[in-house]
């Protein structure tokens, strides 16, 4: 049984975005990198494999500069790469309609993503692709490991750590983990630049997109924030304790 890991790539963390004529500016975007909540979901994968599942499938959606993501995904292991190619813009139900296509066609039954992506923040993938699949969903794990064919999710609990078992079809949507994320060497780098990566159109699926549900109207960038005070001495006191009683509620 093969593993699908769903992966996507965002402006690096590190980059500056910037606006350009009410749309973000993506040609100012200097580095674009996997999801951080997806490199969890993809360290998992090669758990997975390593434990006894046949291969790893590394699937992104994107315009054609996704597929670096997938080549660093192979780097460190993914075995097939799949890239639904689309320029457009979508909205969340079009993008979880085609990544539902791609993992029907590997024949996955067991698919891990990250809880939400860092660009969007939205976290509806992972549910909606598994109420399109009708598969089983656990959200926010940190670790999946396997237990006598069963597959054992470790997530927070309202009263600490909890453990899920599930059969599959399931799928998982990834927090931030304490599992030491691999990085790739050098010979997984040499490999990577071998792999071929699928790529594959919304008819390729045979899906049709339609009209997208979600129009937005602008982007803008967070307003500046204000400049920082100072105080100094002791008959500046009184008036630091006002104002984190009052503005900063922090007391």
């Amino acid at each position: 049984m093969g593993v699908a890991v769903l992966i996507k790539q965002v402006p690096d963390t590190t980059s500056k975005v910037s606006v350009a004529g009410d749309r973000v500016d993506e040609s100012s975007v200097s580095k674009w990198s996997i999801s951080p909540y997806d490199e969890y979901a993809l360290e998992c994968a090669m758990r997975l494999k390593e434990s006894g599942y046949s291969e790893v499938v590394a699937i992104t959606c994107g315009p054609q500069r996704s597929s670096k993501a997938l080549t660093e995904a192979a780097a460190v292991g993914a075995d097939s790469l799949i890239h639904v190619h689309v320029e457009d813009s979508l909205d969340s139900i079009q993008v979880q309609t085609l990544l539902s296509a791609a993992i029907k066609r590997t024949g996955s039954e067991i698919v891990l993503c990250g809880k939400q992506a860092a660009d969007t923040n939205s976290g509806s993938t992972g549910p909606g692709i598994a109420s399109i699949l009708d598969y089983s969903c656990v959200g926010v794990v940190s670790e999946v490991s396997v237990d006598d064919g069963v597959l054992v999710a470790t997530r927070q609990g309202p009263s600490g750590l909890e453990e899920i078992e599930v059969s599959a079809p399931c799928l998982f949507t990834f927090d931030k983990g304490e599992s030491e994320l691999r990085r790739p060497n050098v010979r997984g780098i040499m490999m990577a630049k071998k792999k071929t990566v699928e790529a594959l159109t919304p008819g390729d699926l045979g899906v049709d997109l339609g009209e997208s549900a979600v129009i937005v109207n602008s982007h803008s960038s967070p307003p500046d924030k204000p400049p920082g005070q100072k105080f100094e001495g002791v008959s500046s006191i009184a008036t630091v304790v006002q104002k984190l009683r009052d503005e900063a509620n922090v007391i």
